[in-house]
């Protein structure tokens, strides 16, 4: 019974270790893929200011959330950093609609990512996710701007 165990106890060492091995020779394959995601994201970060954002929207309903979403895509980022973004949109005039639309595709949509996501899941999924991702943030917003019609 203990030489029985002892196997076991060896078989499960084993395959952990070939699991983290595995696991590493993965990372090392996408690890071109995601260097490449983070310096593009630094240049767009770069060279769109949010002046140039701000001036894009007009106030129009349709316009401004398909602009925000679409924007929000392909200016991709972290949700801590979405809260401080949309708070100056909202303070440099930009309508709640469009930053509401702006936040839930910066958030959930990945252009810039699209490439790595397809490599790691597989292209029909990441592109079946973005999509999904695009028209919710459309519809996210324009359902908060409606609500807050409705309440206020």
């Amino acid at each position: 019974m203990e030489i029985n165990m002892e196997s076991k106890k060896k078989s499960r060492g084993n395959r952990i270790v070939a699991s983290f091995s595995s696991a590493i020779k993965n990372f090392c394959s996408i690890l071109p893929v995601l260097l490449g995601i983070v310096f593009l994201l630094g240049l767009f970060k770069s060279y769109i200011s949010q002046q140039m954002i701000t001036s894009v929207f007009t106030g129009e309903v349709f316009k401004d959330t398909i602009l925000g979403s679409t924007l929000g895509s392909i200016l991709a980022g972290s949700p801590i950093t979405s809260y401080i973004i949309g708070g100056e949109l909202l303070k440099d005039g930009v309508s709640l609609l469009a930053v509401t639309a702006f936040i839930g595709a910066w958030v959930t949509v990945g252009i810039v990512q699209l490439p790595a996501e397809a490599a790691v899941l597989g292209k029909k999924f990441a592109i079946t996710r973005n999509l999904l991702s695009f028209l919710f943030s459309m519809i996210l917003a324009i359902m908060t701007f409606v609500t807050l019609e409705v309440v206020t």
